[in-house]
């Protein structure tokens, strides 16, 4: 019996979602709470993978049982699990549907404030930059969608049997004093660090530092230079998964959780 799992997770006391020794992952959290529970090895498989650090405001992984689930394993997973760990729904599937390689969008989310606040301090990005110019930064971000080959905004392109990507949307917004940012973006795939990469490279041009040329050169090239500096992990959010057969919207409202800001698309 296979069934998916919707969840979310505050990713600031993890080091990402996928298992890996010596550190601490949501994934190995959830295995380990789900072997207690049953009383043998549960391997899961999440939708995707995301940075130490990174949020999670809706995330969907499968697990396979011998027989059908019969007792409130909601209720008992929620009590069991840490705080900065939610279980929302427990969907039980036809055959063997896959939780990562049948996604067919995925939406991220990036905040960003300019002024040190500690209520904002593990939900949004801080950047002490006044004068961020967000004209500049949406016609920048307006390119995203004309390209496919994303080769130049991934750390590690050659680990992938190639680097194009469908880039749906992408958009970026303030808030009314122009002091708190969002960046929005869905794809079918996204490589290594991407976002941030291309949310390091926003603020540079943001800053007067790269040009919109000189960032959409980086598409015509596949080339991004020798420094790569990926935007800060704690303003990334994985915040929309979409399958064929199961569209569920988010139970958290993200942007009602990063409050104070009425986000308006420049």
């Amino acid at each position: 019996m296979r069934y998916f799992f919707h969840i979310a997770y505050q990713g600031q006391y993890f080091s990402g979602w996928q298992r890996q020794p010596g550190v601490k992952s949501v994934q190995e959290v959830i295995e380990q709470t789900l072997s207690k529970i049953f009383k043998t090895t549960i391997p899961i498989i999440g939708c995707g993978r995301t940075d130490a650090h990174v949020h999670a405001s809706q995330f969907f992984f499968h697990a396979d049982f011998e027989k059908e689930i019969e007792f409130d394993l909601l209720f008992i997973l929620n009590k069991a699990l840490p705080y900065n760990i939610a279980v929302f729904d427990i969907i039980k599937m036809e055959g063997k549907p896959h939780a990562r390689f049948d996604a067919v969008q995925r939406k991220y989310d990036y905040f960003l404030h300019t002024y040190k606040d500690p209520f904002l301090s593990t939900q949004s990005s801080l950047y002490q930059e006044a004068n961020l110019d967000l004209h500049k930064m949406k016609a920048a971000v307006n390119l995203l969608t004309k390209y496919k080959d994303y080769k130049a905004f991934c750390t590690h392109p050659n680990k992938y049997d190639h680097t194009k990507c469908n880039v749906m949307e992408a958009d970026l917004f303030v808030n009314a004093k122009g002091d708190r940012i969002r960046f929005n973006i869905a794809s079918n795939r996204f490589l290594g660090k991407m976002i941030r990469i291309i949310m390091g490279q926003l603020i540079k041009v943001g800053k007067g530092e790269l040009s919109v040329d000189e960032f959409e050169s980086h598409f015509i090239s596949l080339e991004i230079g020798n420094i790569i500096a990926p935007a800060h992990p704690t303003g990334l959010y994985l915040s929309k998964v979409t399958y064929p057969y199961l569209n569920l919207e988010p139970r958290t409202d993200l942007l009602s959780m990063i409050e104070g800001a009425h986000w308006i698309s420049i």
